[in-house]
């Protein structure tokens, strides 16, 4: 964390100095908005926490609850959504009050006597070490908290506007702020999410128009804003219906604080501990259901859940004491026609996003919903910060559909396969092994990393991927530990990585560091250089580009005072120097050798939500400036 560099802090450094539309945000929504969200869920909150960065544009988001969030129905966090919380400053703090799964244990009919359960399997939750961040569980009333503690601190101090619901668009075409927003002062509506209940006797307020340049629909499965530009989910209901519900319970079941998959001959449970040590989320096989009872299945006592529950478990019981939420749902499969209103639009601009649930529905037993509905968020709310600032052209928002769509198309699959194989009975699978043999295989899927962004105006191709095989063009860059010159601390290298809207350039040295040097003062000198061209007038050296080099040497053999000047730039006001943008390779944990990064050289681009954007050698500095020709867009 840095601070002081614009003159002595003594108070919370996590809060930075307002500015922009920070220094004076109105109470009431204006009149005119850059971005309007609508919807403080996941992925809304997200793109609002990253869009706080941004202090010259005004975001605002609106939710029909009175208030914050108390009763989530989300509580998986995978590691990458992790990896995304320390981008955003509260990895450290969530974990410790999270639950952390560590292994898995199977449950299958005991061969002797099949009426009971036994442990047939334990797997370690990451066997092949994808991440260096947990496998959490943790409300999501509490991850949107985060989030939007977040934006509060962030130059622009977003905060969610409470009590408007969200009545109708249309996109005008013309105007500065194209988009005509409809919305209604509600109140009653409180705190636990899709099911809201809202209280007796509440009565609608008033209506109110805003314009807006673009709005974002993150209002969830039944979303408005979807309706509103015409789309619709399309897919599939599994007749198979599930109990779920967060328990105090007392038991002589052994694994109730390990995440388990249970098959029995009475059905099947996924059984996931959450924070604090005594409460759990139990997912619960009510069986097939009939296609023509009118989803009377929904309405299953809550009493029959925990009863099934303990035929489950047999021979073990399980006494609920109390129960904080339940539900019933049938798992569908659904996917949007469509993430923006690209297709309706008068100019063919998308105006209109959608995100989130308002884009794909699934089961919740591979824990992807809130996952993937952030990285929705952060995807297009650093891309929406440029065009509204300037940096970018308008065309870059059309890279949200088309990277979007294709994850969410991938989520949609891998969970029906993996509820499909939740839902088989004992005698069905092809070896008793099966479930636990998927999980293993498919392990960094459901832990966020699969997703490989293809080639684009963002992502190159792979020309150059040799160079650092280890760092895949368009997959999440996946950190290491080395050690800051500086100060001789060991850190990882990715972790640097903040939510600030800025692209990261990681130059690799080659031994001796000649091709270095010759690349670092192209860079900081050459009229054609990104720093030179897109860099604000007036604006830090490193105020767009995050420049760090890392050298193959150890830390004591690097001369700070022969580095070159781009790796110390002066930072604020008083020009103080920045040192921590210099690193070495830890001889125990070469990061040359762990990712295989060619001692020749190499420069790797890496987009502001930590996917790769290019690898590029050291000896052909051009190839970064053409790399963001195109992206960016001269300084005015």
């Amino acid at each position: 964390m840095q601070f002081h560099h614009h003159g002595y802090v003594s108070t919370d450094p996590r809060i930075q100095p307002a500015a922009g539309v920070g220094l004076d945000r109105p109470q009431e929504l204006p009149a005119e908005i850059d971005v309007l969200i609508v919807g403080s869920g996941p992925a809304g909150i997200v793109a609002a926490a990253q869009l706080a960065q941004f202090p010259n544009v005004v975001t605002r988001v609106v939710e029909r609850r009175d208030g914050r969030l108390v009763l989530g129905q989300a509580d998986g966090i995978q590691a990458r959504s992790v990896e995304t919380f320390q981008a955003f400053g509260f990895a450290r703090r969530i974990i410790e009050e999270a639950y952390q799964i560590t292994e898995t244990d199977f449950w299958s009919p005991d061969p002797e006597r099949p009426e009971n359960i036994v442990r047939s399997a334990i797997t370690p939750d990451d066997p092949k070490g994808i991440s260096e961040f947990p496998h959490l569980i943790v409300n999501q009333a509490r991850v949107i908290d985060y989030f939007a503690e977040f934006a509060r601190n962030a130059p622009a101090r977003g905060d969610v506007d409470y009590g408007y619901e969200f009545v109708g668009l249309e996109v005008l075409g013309e105007g500065e702020y194209p988009v005509a927003v409809t919305l209604r002062r509600v109140a009653g509506y409180a705190g636990a999410g899709i099911g809201t209940a809202r209280a007796a006797g509440s009565e609608d307020g008033e209506t109110v128009v805003v314009r807006a340049k673009y709005v974002i629909g993150a209002d969830g499965a039944r979303s408005a804003v979807r309706r509103a530009i015409g789309g619709s989910l399309a897919g599939s209901t599994s007749l198979h219906a599930w109990g779920v519900m967060d328990v105090l319970a007392v038991t002589d079941f052994p694994d109730y604080r390990k995440k388990c998959i249970i098959h029995s001959e009475a059905g099947s449970i996924l059984h996931i501990p959450r924070e604090g040590n005594h409460l759990a989320r139990i997912y619960v096989d009510l069986g097939e259901t009939d296609e023509q009872d009118g989803g009377r299945v929904r309405d299953t006592p809550l009493e029959e859940v925990i009863a099934r529950a303990n035929a489950i478990l047999h021979p073990y019981t399980l006494d609920v004491r109390d129960v904080p939420w339940h539900s019933v749902y049938e798992v569908a499969h659904r996917l949007t026609d469509r993430f923006d209103d690209a297709a309706t639009s008068p100019d063919g601009n998308p105006r209109v996003f959608l995100m989130g649930d308002a884009c794909h529905t699934h089961s919740a037993k591979a824990g992807q919903g809130m996952n993937v509905s952030m990285q929705d968020g952060w995807n297009l709310g650093w891309k929406l910060g440029y065009v509204l600032e300037g940096r970018s052209p308008e065309s870059l928002l059309r890279t949200y559909s088309d990277e979007r769509w294709v994850t969410s198309k991938n989520l949609i699959d891998f969970d029906h396969e993996w509820s499909t194989l939740m839902a088989k009975k004992p005698e069905e699978f092809d070896s008793p092994g099966e479930v636990e043999e998927f999980y293993v295989r498919t392990a960094e899927f459901p832990a966020g990393f699969m997703t490989e962004y293809t080639a684009s105006m963002l992502t190159s191709d792979g020309a150059h991927q040799e160079l650092a095989s280890g760092f895949p063009i368009g997959k999440r860059f996946k950190s290491v530990r080395t050690t800051r010159v500086a100060d001789a601390v060991e850190v990882h290298l990715g972790h640097h990585h903040r939510a600030d809207g800025r692209f990261r350039i990681y130059a690799f040295a080659d031994a001796g560091g000649e091709r270095l040097e010759r690349w670092a003062a192209w860079l900081a000198e050459d009229p054609a250089s990104p720093v030179a061209r897109f860099t604000p007038h007036g604006a830090d050296l490193d105020a767009l580009f995050d420049v760090k080099a890392v050298y193959p040497e150890h830390h004591h053999e690097v001369d700070l005072a022969r580095v070159p000047r781009l790796f110390l730039p002066a930072s604020g006001p008083f020009g103080l120097t920045d040192y921590e943008k210099v690193y070495a390779a830890l001889p125990e944990e070469d990061i040359f050798e762990l990712r295989g990064v060619s001692r020749a050289g190499v420069a790797i681009v890496v987009r502001p939500d930590h996917y790769v954007s290019a690898i590029l050698p050291l000896d052909r500095p051009e190839l970064l400036g053409e790399f963001f020709e195109g992206l960016l867009l001269p300084r005015g």
